[in-house]
């Protein structure tokens, strides 16, 4: 029997192991890298909480935070935009991720007093739009900041 990896790279795959394939890798666990990545992301967020505390403007963590990942050594992009397909079509629609850490976490930063639900299916919706699976929603205006860090994975 061959496997449905090696199947698929010979061509020989059926419609049943390609959708099985891909199901896998959507829902199977995350790369070692992707977690490493997202550990210095909240090991980072936790330095700038630490050192700043809450009730300072979202732009000033989304600075300290890139500083930190830089210090540490991590790639990042700041003010992703991120292009929206409709009807065929490329469109950009002012979509913005606030943090891209080594193209495979999208780090969505907030600094409000309470949390919406839009801003979950606003993460949800990068998600979907880049094909990434791990998304982390961090509110600076927190007391701990443990309590402000929320996790998402497709």
């Amino acid at each position: 029997m061959i496997t449905t990896a090696r199947a698929y790279v010979e061509g020989t795959t059926t419609k049943a192991q390609r959708h099985e394939g891909k199901e896998m890798a959507r829902f199977g666990p995350l790369p070692p890298e992707t977690e490493r990545n997202a550990s210095a992301v909240v090991e980072s967020a936790l330095k700038v909480h630490r050192a700043l505390g809450p009730g300072l403007l979202e732009s000033v963590y989304e600075t300290c935070l890139c500083h930190e990942l830089t210090q540490r050594g991590v790639p990042w992009k700041a003010q992703v935009t991120v292009p929206v397909v409709y009807d065929g079509l490329r469109l950009d629609a002012g979509l913005r991720l606030d943090v891209l850490v080594a193209e495979t976490v999208i780090v969505e930063l907030k600094a409000v007093e309470k949390m919406i639900p839009l801003f979950e299916a606003q993460l949800l919706t990068y998600l979907k739009l880049t094909g990434l699976r791990l998304g982390l929603r961090i509110n600076f205006n927190v007391p701990l900041i443990k309590d402000g860090i929320k996790r998402i994975i497709l």
